[in-house]
């Protein structure tokens, strides 16, 4: 047990990238003890990723990929200077909006920080705002992505912990409208302090408009629920609503009902039964194919191509994660070591809030040096078990596990979110990180309440009949 432990922290402790320490170390494990056989290091590879919810995993990263090569980020940014640019820190509350209505359709903090950060940075810096602020809120807001469904961790968490990927998504609606509130507020806070005005005047017509398109969209599944009350199916209503939907869209030209409509597809699809978790991020392409071939026509082949070689180098690097974590997390299970971890907790404390209050200093610690599907992997076998001991429903673990990990992505040393908003905004490490500081109060405090408010993440679930 200690070797495989020791392995692994020491390769690390030397810079080798965490998914090839966790294999070396797992060979290492494996040679040295012979208790093993050797035929297990190909099993677990192959039953790591042979597993239908991980389907999900290249198809939300290519809708992420679609999305900003669409067009579609520009016309998200655009729809939320005209709901909340005339606020005081108009830009900064503009990237928080846009990161919510972008989190519904890529499901990953990095595509968020990539595509509409990248877009949100230029903009703040053109407006006089200092490019340390402008990280710190991009960096703050792209931690929305996978909490706000659809989401990537939870769809791996959920295979992990056998629990419903369908309570996950919905469990993080509420934490990321508590998120979005704290962010605005924080915005707000730093306007104040700064005597900042507002970066877009203030005109009823385009608030008028921008708040048209959110009640167009609100308007879809009452529609639905209309039609299917004057005695059509529910196949036929929702055919209808959408062409409708669609007609609009084209006559009046909005610049985001569209991106809007890609949640209410997704969540309507799942609660529907028109498909899964796993085949709603195939639904979350078709619709990016639509909207950038057919309805905004901003795509081209060689686009596309791109896109879809970017979707294929992140996946396999995702996989090999996956794959690598799997060997080692098996490891630990069967040398004992998870079970003495758990042991070591539970013989710490028997009360599940101070457990959560540890966990979360685990997770944020952990977050911070190892990839957030990693982490995932190794970590859920070692306090899942506790966690069903001591009562806590593990949805609610599952978005205070993601959340915590969302955090680490914007620490040193292997923060990846960290990493991409330096190259965006040409900044160093050091100070890209200094700029990110203020923005871990809000996201603590949200932690702390999802932490300690459980029904913030499972009353949906609940209502919806996926719940405990």
């Amino acid at each position: 047990m200690w070797l495989l432990i020791g392995a692994f922290l020491s390769l690390m402790l030397f810079g080798v990238p965490v998914a090839i320490s966790m294999a070396v170390s797992s060979l290492l494990y494996i040679a040295v003890s012979g208790t093993v056989p050797d035929v297990v290091v190909a099993q677990r590879m192959i039953a790591g990723v042979e597993s239908f919810p991980l389907l999900a995993v290249p198809f939300f990263i290519l809708a992420g990929n679609l999305m900003n090569i669409a067009g579609v980020t520009g016309r998200i940014y655009s729809f939320a200077v005209a709901l909340v640019g005339w606020m005081r820190g108009g830009l900064g509350q503009v990237n928080i909006i846009g990161s919510v209505i972008f989190s519904g359709m890529s499901g990953t903090a990095i595509a968020d920080a990539a595509g509409l950060g990248t877009i949100e940075i230029k903009a703040m810096k053109d407006h006089g705002y200092s490019t340390e602020f402008s990280v710190g809120v991009t960096a703050a807001s792209a931690t929305l992505g996978p909490i706000i469904p659809p989401s990537l961790p939870f769809v791996i968490y959920g295979m992990l912990a056998n629990v419903s990927i369908g309570a996950l998504f919905l469990g993080g609606v509420i934490p990321g409208a508590v998120m979005t509130l704290m962010m605005m507020a924080t915005v707000a806070w730093f306007a104040h302090r700064n005597k900042w005005g507002s970066d877009a005047k203030f005109s009823w017509r385009k608030l008028g408009g921008a708040g048209l398109e959110v009640f167009v969209v609100a308007l879809f599944p009452i529609g639905v629920y209309v039609l299917v009350e004057l005695g059509l199916s529910i196949n036929a209503s929702v055919m209808i609503a959408l062409a409708i939907l669609l007609a609009a869209d084209w006559y009046f030209d909005f610049s985001a009902v569209m991106a809007l409509m890609a949640p209410v597809i997704l969540i309507g699809g799942m609660t529907l039964g028109w498909f899964t978790p796993t085949e709603a991020a195939v639904a979350a392409v078709i619709w990016s194919l639509f909207l950038g071939l057919v309805r905004y026509r901003s795509m081209t082949l060689r686009a596309l191509a791109k896109a879809t070689f970017d979707t294929i180098e992140t996946t396999a690097s995702v996989l090999f994660i996956v794959t690598a974590a799997s060997i080692f997390a098996w490891l630990l299970t069967a040398s004992q070591a998870a079970q003495a971890l758990s042991d070591a907790i539970l013989g710490f404390t028997q009360n599940k809030w101070v457990f959560l209050a540890l966990a979360n200093l685990l997770i944020l610690f952990v977050g911070c040096f190892i990839d957030t599907i990693a982490a995932i992997t190794i970590l859920v076998p070692i306090l899942l078990p506790i966690v069903l001991k001591l009562g806590i429903d593990p949805i609610h673990f599952g978005l205070i596990m993601t959340l915590n990990l969302m955090i680490g992505l914007l620490h040193p040393p292997l923060g990846m979110v960290l990493f991409v908003l330096a190259r965006v905004a040409k900044l160093s490490v050091e100070r890209t990180t200094m700029a990110i500081l203020p923005w871990l109060v809000p996201l603590m405090l949200a932690l702390l309440a999802i932490t300690y408010i459980p029904e913030l993440t499972l009353w949906l679930p609940r209502m919806a009949g996926l719940g405990r």
